[in-house]
């Protein structure tokens, strides 16, 4: 078959690509070498756009064991053990199918996660959708709860901790992350690089099947009208055969049988063997006769570009085969020897004795294009708040219509399900700061948490990268653990704006610097660009995954309350910034403005002085204080513990509005008992932590002197109405 430029448009390259292919190989490709180019070039497996950036990222320091670069990153929790973790995305596929997109995301990202030999121990999500009144959102909502849930539960892997928001932003575009934390032992860590000559390749795990073709490049490509059509793009997933695939993995890890293993993601078989062959600097040459396939007459092109879904690829040592064999056989799966590494340095594909391909491996890997995007930094004005000159609105009125509203109402429908408590050591699950998963027979624990913030992303996305960085440093601080490490995904447009691309720049110097600050490096992660549809692109939206560490595990902080007339104390100053708020949103439609700058030096006084508190036992519940300000974490404690307050006003106040709705950052609630009191308040003195102690808790109410008193009931029951019309 000639290759066209139609023929090579429609496989998401350009022409220049195509020419530097033909350069490479000084020849045209065929087409499957073509396919094979596609699938190892588009933004999704190359990170062209991307890479230039992400090397600015920190990813070092003394808890790390492996940074980007692998299946998921890992990192050190002390006694020999390791926590392997990452997040990615699979945008595209759950807004054509959403039940099989969330799932085959799930599915995924928990591959990522056994490949390197830990077992998956915790589920994650960040899951985005458009305004709830357009006429897509319910199914789409009610199709990707119920993919995450079905996999996540069949496979028997607790699904944890997540966010689920609305925009009309994501209208034509969700966005669906899946975050897999798993345990390890230090020395039993495995990795995708191939070592050795004529060694093995194997086949392991289901059929390969035409689901999944171009399932890489359709996502890094935009949206159109025809978006529907791209449904057999999306895989298919089978979570009790994965099952059966993370059993049979973690059985042959117990001998020293495997040199490298890669699960068959995104690109399936192309980008699996070629990656592997590529960190080896090796060649591979595979016998796709060999191939299992579960439909007739697959061609060359089909078994390397498909995507089903519970199939890996390993190189073994040598007279391994046989009883590799046999544990595969146990199981019930597929395990078929396909190929060898060789010294040729080329990706060689075999068919019936007939070499159908054959492409130099650094072609596909190293010599993939990087581009240096033209971009832009967003100018953003200030919106000076008079709220004076506003519509006058009760505090109580406020905090009614934003607890009501989707994004800040109980979630619980969606919680629910999804397992939270299968494997037995899940010590706290979804609706506190983070959840904190035990290690198994230990008395120590690891708090995970997930974040995003679009709104101050997309006002100003340095200080958003900032935000939403330390944000989950807080999230995780509240529960009593130490931050370890991050993983992100980073959801944006489409990347040849200059607009949209200094969105992305700018997003990632904000989470550079939080995180070279605070000591929170990036272990690992996903870039997906192109989340727009004709033309209209999403909102900036970097997720952010966090692990830290609770040494020992007593009983986990909450953000609960745990007892009437107990005090409460703020921690941090408040300014009263209200620029990009709930409350301007919520109540007034404005959306302009900064978002609140972020002292990274209060941040981190902050937090360890909490985590003082909390490691000496004087804390009985802890609650950062983030978008809706004070006021919504107070009533986020007490509608989850069924405790009221009773606060005071400080002397110092002028604006009631801009003192409960603000959303200055780096601060906390705590609750503290009165006998501990005298040694909380010179704790945070000694420290230079500035606090106010603004109340009490108690039964029945919540109340705020002169301003509001709404009992605990109609507060809980504003806060579970919308889902249940839903």
């Amino acid at each position: 078959m000639k290759i066209t430029n139609e023929i090579v448009q429609k496989h998401g390259l350009n022409l220049d690509e195509f020419s530097k292919i033909k350069k490479i190989l000084k020849r045209d490709p065929n087409l499957l070498e073509l396919g094979i180019f596609s699938a190892m070039w588009n933004e999704h497996c190359s990170y062209k756009s991307s890479r230039i950036h992400l090397k600015k990222l920190p990813t070092k320091g003394r808890q790390v064991i492996q940074g980007p670069g692998e299946n998921a990153g890992v990192i050190d929790i002390g006694d020999d053990d390791a926590i392997v973790f990452k997040i990615e995305s699979h945008n595209h596929p759950s807004y054509i199918e959403p039940y099989q997109g969330a799932a085959t995301g799930v599915g995924g990202i928990l591959r990522d996660v056994f490949t390197m030999g830990a077992r998956p121990i915790a589920l994650l999500n960040s899951i985005h959708f458009g305004d709830p009144k357009h006429p897509k959102t319910k199914s789409l909502l009610n199709g990707v709860v119920s993919g995450i849930g079905g996999y996540g539960n069949c496979i028997g892997i607790p699904t944890v901790a997540g966010e689920t928001k609305f925009d009309e932003t994501y209208n034509e575009n969700i966005l669906v992350n899946a975050m897999a934390v798993g345990h390890a032992k230090k020395n039993k860590i495995f990795y995708s690089k191939a070592k050795g000559l004529n060694k093995s390749v194997v086949y392991v795990g289901s059929k390969t099947g035409r689901d999944g073709i171009h399932g890489a490049s359709m996502a890094s490509a935009e949206f159109d009208e025809n978006s529907e059509e791209k449904k057999p793009t999306v895989q298919v997933g089978d979570p009790f055969t994965e099952k059966l695939l993370m059993e049979a993995c973690l059985e042959l890890m117990k001998d020293k049988s495997i040199i490298s293993i890669q699960d068959m993601g995104a690109a399936g078989l192309t980008s699996s063997s070629v990656e592997m062959a590529s960190k080896g600097l090796l060649g591979i040459e595979l016998d796709l006769e060999k191939v299992p396939c579960r439909e007739e007459n697959m061609t060359p092109y089909e078994m390397m570009l498909s995507e089903s879904q519970e199939r890996m690829l390993i190189i073994l040592e040598d007279g391994k085969e046989k009883a590799a064999k046999k544990i595969f056989d146990k199981w019930d799966l597929d395990f078929v020897v396909i190929g060898k590494t060789t010294d040729t340095s080329n990706l060689t594909l075999k068919f019936n004795n007939k070499i159908e391909g054959e492409i130099p491996i650094d072609a596909l890997a190293l010599k993939a294009p990087i581009y240096d995007r033209k971009w832009i930094r967003k100018k953003t004005q200030r919106y000076k708040v008079n709220v004076k000159k506003l519509k006058k609105i009760k505090i109580e009125d406020a905090l009614i219509k934003i607890l009501s509203n989707p994004n800040h109402s109980n979630k619980s429908w969606i919680t629910n399900q999804y397992d939270q408590m299968v494997m037995c050591d899940t010590a706290q699950k979804s609706g506190s700061d983070a959840a904190v998963i035990r290690i198994h027979n230990k008395d120590k624990a690891i708090a995970v948490s997930v974040d995003s913030s679009a709104n101050y992303c997309n006002a100003f996305p340095l200080y958003g990268g900032k935000q939403i960085v330390c944000e989950n440093w807080r999230n995780l601080i509240s529960v009593g653990a130490k931050p370890l490490a991050i993983t992100n995904c980073l959801n944006f447009g489409n990347p040849e704006n200059k607009e949209i691309m200094g969105e992305f720049a700018e997003c990632l110097e904000g989470i550079k610097e939080a995180c070279e600050f605070l000591d929170f490096p990036v272990v690992s992660g996903n870039v997906s660009f192109y989340n727009g549809t004709n033309k209209k692109n999403i909102s900036p939206t970097p997720v952010i995954g966090g692990v830290g560490l609770i040494k020992k595990l007593s009983k986990p902080i909450g953000h609960n309350f745990i007892h009437n007339n107990s005090n409460l104390l703020v921690i941090g100053k408040t300014f009263g910034h209200l620029e990009q708020s709930v409350l301007l949103r919520e109540i007034y439609s404005i959306n302009t403005g900064m978002p609140p700058d972020i002292n990274l030096s209060n941040e981190k006084n902050n937090g360890e002085c909490i985590l003082k508190l909390i490691n000496k036992n004087l804390v009985l519940s802890s609650h950062d204080i983030s978008t809706g300000g004070m006021i919504i974490s107070l009533a986020e404690m007490s509608i989850g513990s069924n405790i009221g307050i009773k606060i005071h006003k400080p002397k110092r106040l002028t604006n009631s509005i801009n003192y409960f709705f603000g959303e200055d950052q780096a601060r906390y609630i705590i609750e503290v008992n009165n006998k501990d009191l005298s040694k909380v308040e010179k704790i945070l003195k000694d420290n230079n932590v500035f606090y106010e102690n603004i109340g009490i808790t108690q039964s029945d109410f919540f109340e705020i002197e002169d301003e509001l008193k709404i009992s605990i009931k109609d507060l809980y029951k504003i806060n579970n109405e919308w889902y249940n019309n839903f």
